[in-house]
This record gives C-alpha cells, sequence and structure tokens, in this order.
C-alpha cells in the first residue's frame, strides 16, 4: 500500500533541465516520499553545445551521451518514449514508446522539460533536402555525409558534379550555426590534403544568416572578431540573407543567388517542443507561459522549464525571459526539483532568479570568442574559457575524461576522416529526424484518455 500511495512525479525530458530536476529529487527525497519517473526516448543527457565537434569528428559520440543509468544509485524508472500529450485535467501523460505503443502514464506532479526542436519556415523543399543538428544521430550522419561529399568528388569525372560536391551551406549566424560551419571547414580543410586529385579552392563553405549581424548577443567586437576568423578561413557570410528555395543539388537564396550543393545544413533557430501546444494553455513566442518558480497558472503540480518554458528572467526584468540555453536550463533543472519537494512537503516554492555568467563560441583549433562575467576574450585565452566551461559542465567524471582525451588526440593525431555507414542507406534530412507528426492534438489527447478510462472501467 506504502508503493501505491506514494505520490508520483514524472519528469519529462533527459535535456540538461530534465536530468538535473531527476538528480536532485533523488537526492532530496527518500526513497518511500514519492515515486520519479522520466520519460525520455533514449536513456541518456547529451550534451549538445558540444554537437559541432562530434559533427567534425573531434569528439566521439559517445564521449558526450552521458547515460543514465551509470550510477549505482539511480532509482528512478525511465519510460523509452516520447511525451506526444498531456491532459492536465485528468493528469495523465500520453507517451509514444520506442515500440510504438501508446501507453498513460498518471502523475500527481509533472515536470514539463521536452526541450525544443528545429524551427523551420515554409520554404520549398527545405525539410526535404536540409540536415539538422538537434541529436546525436544527426551530427554523426552529417559527419559522414560530409567526407562522403569529398570521396565521390574525388571520383567523379564531370566537373561540375565535383563543384556542386564541394559547396557546403550553413544557414544560421546563431552560436549553433557559426560553430558548425566552423568546425566542418577544418574538418574539409585537413581531409583535402588526403584527396590529391581535388584542388582545395574548390571546397567553399558559406555561412548565411537573415539578421544584419553575426551573433548580435556578443556585442559589436566580439561577433566582428569572429567574422573576420572564419572570413579568413575562407567562409563566405552572407548576412540579411536567407534560403527561397532548396533543392537536391541547388540551393536558392532570398538575393537571388543560386549555389550548386549537396549539402543544406539548417540551425537557424529552435523552437519549443509540439508537446506544449497540446496542453491547450497560455504561450509566449511557443513557450508555456509559467510563473517565476516555474509553475503552471491555474494548474495544480505542473511544472515547466527550459526551452519549452518561457521563465521570466528577474535578473534582467522588464518581461524579459530565460534565453534556451544550457546554463539556464541547468540551474532551472535544479531550482524546479526544490519547488516540487516544496510543494511536495507544503512549502512554499521560491522564484528562479540567475545572472548570466556570459558566453562561449568555439571556432576550433585555437580560434574561439568568449564573454565570460562581461569580459570580452577572443584567440587562445576564449578558447580555454570555451573549452574549460564545457568541459566543467559535463556531468559525470567519466564524460570529462573522454571529453578531454579526445581533444587531447584530435590535436596530436588529427583525423582519420572514416566515415561509419551507419546509416548510409537512409534518408537524413530534418522530416526524418524530428517526428513532428507524432504528436496529438488538445482534443486528441482528452478523446483518447476519456476513451482508457471508459476501457478501464
Amino acid at each position: 500500500m506504502d508503493i501505491v500511495t506514494r505520490p508520483r512525479i514524472l519528469v519529462v525530458g533527459a535535456g540538461f533541465a530534465g536530468v538535473e530536476c531527476v538528480r536532485r529529487l533523488e537526492r532530496r527525497l527518500t526513497p518511500g516520499e514519492a515515486e520519479l519517473t522520466l520519460v525520455t526516448p533514449m536513456s541518456y543527457q547529451l550534451y549538445l553545445p558540444l554537437l559541432p565537434q562530434v559533427a567534425s569528428g573531434v569528439l566521439t559520440p559517445q564521449s558526450i551521451a552521458i547515460s543514465l543509468r551509470r550510477s549505482e544509485k539511480y532509482r528512478t524508472r525511465i519510460i523509452p518514449g516520447g511525451a506526444i500529450g498531456v491532459d492536465l485535467r485528468a493528469k495523465v501523460c500520453v507517451i509514444r514508446t520506442i515500440a510504438g505503443d501508446i501507453v498513460d502514464e498518471p502523475y500527481d506532479y509533472i515536470v514539463l522539460a521536452p526541450g525544443s526542436v528545429t524551427r523551420t519556415f515554409d520554404i520549398p523543399g527545405l525539410t526535404d533536402h536540409a540536415f539538422g543538428l538537434k541529436s546525436l544521430a544527426e551530427a554523426a550522419y552529417l559527419r559522414d555525409h560530409v567526407i562522403s561529399q569529398l570521396d565521390l568528388a574525388d571520383a567523379c569525372t564531370d566537373p561540375a558534379e565535383r563543384a556542386s560536391r564541394l559547396q557546403f551551406v550553413v544557414v544560421g549566424g546563431g552560436y549553433a550555426g557559426t560553430e558548425t560551419a566552423a568546425c566542418l571547414q577544418r574538418l574539409t580543410h585537413a581531409a583535402v590534403k588526403r584527396y590529391p586529385r581535388l584542388d582545395p579552392g574548390l571546397i567553399k563553405w558559406h555561412l548565411i544568416d537573415i539578421a544584419p549581424k553575426l551573433m548580435p548577443e556578443l556585442g559589436e567586437k566580439l561577433g566582428r572578431s569572429a567574422q573576420e576568423i572564419l572570413t579568413r578561413r575562407g567562409i563566405e557570410i552572407s548576412l540579411g540573407v536567407s534560403i527561397a528555395k532548396a533543392g537536391a543539388e541547388e540551393v536558392t537564396f532570398t538575393d537571388g543567388r543560386v549555389v550548386p550543393t549537396r549539402t543544406l545544413i539548417w540551425t537557424a533557430g529552435v523552437v519549443a517542443s509540439p508537446l506544449i501546444g497540446t496542453l491547450d494553455a497560455e504561450t509566449v513566442r511557443g513557450r508555456l507561459a509559467v510563473n517565476a518558480d516555474m509553475r503552471l497558472p491555474g494548474h495544480d503540480g505542473v511544472f515547466a522549464l527550459g526551452d519549452s518554458a518561457a521563465v521570466p528572467d528577474l535578473a534582467k526584468g522588464d518581461d524579459a525571459v530565460c534565453p534556451p540555453t544550457a546554463q539556464h536550463a541547468l540551474r532551472q533543472g535544479r531550482h524546479v526539483a526544490e519547488n516540487v519537494i516544496a510543494a511536495l512537503r507544503g512549502r512554499p516554492t521560491r522564484p528562479y532568479v540567475h545572472q548570466d555568467l556570459g558566453l562561449v563560441v568555439d571556432l576550433g583549433g585555437t580560434d574561439a570568442v568568449s564573454k565570460p562575467l562581461g569580459y570580452e576574450l577572443h584567440g587562445l585565452p576564449a578558447q580555454a574559457v570555451a573549452r574549460g566551461y564545457h568541459w566543467s559542465a559535463l556531468r559525470t567524471g567519466v564524460a570529462k575524461t573522454r571529453v578531454m582525451t579526445n581533444w587531447l588526440l584530435n590535436a596530436v593525431a588529427g583525423d582519420d576522416f572514416v566515415r561509419t555507414g551507419f546509416q548510409a542507406h537512409r534518408p537524413g534530412n530534418l522530416r526524418d529526424f524530428e517526428y513532428l507528426d507524432a504528436y496529438l492534438t488538445p482534443e486528441q489527447v482528452r478523446a483518447h484518455v476519456e476513451e482508457a478510462g471508459r476501457a478501464a472501467r
């Protein structure tokens, strides 16, 4: 009876926010106080900021996939699947498991941290031909694809085809896009030395963004410094420009230019997980509107945080909301766990307040720009800060050891430019990795829960 009557705490999402919340709940709650359940398709926490380094081969995929089952003290039940709907009135979360089964998970407290998905627009051909970089599978696929373009260009006899395979387009001048272009350009620059039949001058990287500045959050000086570094490497940067049309062998820019290419990488921002749309609750620019303590107004026991929640940024004020960054997600995860415990024990919850620590952008090698605590750095000092921050943010000693070993090995021995071929025979565009058609509408969620309730009776 004790097990049955324990309050059920359900955490949705195993990103920075979700995992930090679960870990804090495990440490602060006794086994008899609550039953903990985590919904996630993968039983690991992915360190997203280092994905560009996986795509470029600097890091191995395993080094940034931190197992949730490694700790012997881990006692949270994992449901291997994704939440596709939440009925707030019935307090039921609808889950599609990785086997395709639909299960209903009741809860007393729910922490919504489903993260975000790639933001796309109604651009012809975009989801059919563009690659994303939001998951480990996408990073591994993208690395294979880029190296395969070099292999195919080296083998082909048609000059036009060779030129198109050696042009690469990255859309998005934020951190993800800039780091992706920088890391992959270094990969192709190093790899082409192993292809004596290829002219290095044919390899062209394009970084485009509709914004007038590259990474405006860094400020005028550092943003210009990053742009100069990339330009010096040969990356062509076009600002105030986006994609008008995407095809299998060419991309049309909004300024009319047509670039023959087989590689379009889309990193133009993120939006909240479609799960938020199933709640039929108020949103702010697509993110769930919550109070400063991360509770959903009008719904007892519902908390939301991370990329999918518009958490008020009290440190900035003026109706600002916290940006979808790792440093906020980590701290929100720990803070929301304390608030869930407070609610469970009948104590008042506390508002979330965090002063932004700054920004780091790793451009590969000794190139970087960073702004820790407002201080502007570039070059080797910025690289030390960037990698030091990422290294310290990794949750386990094993992950830290693997990442540091990879960095040292890559710096000393370089890359072997090997394609794994694991996904060579399946498509790998945005449509194939996002699974956006899996989510239910609010009406479908309610109908499903009511039908399941009648069947249970």
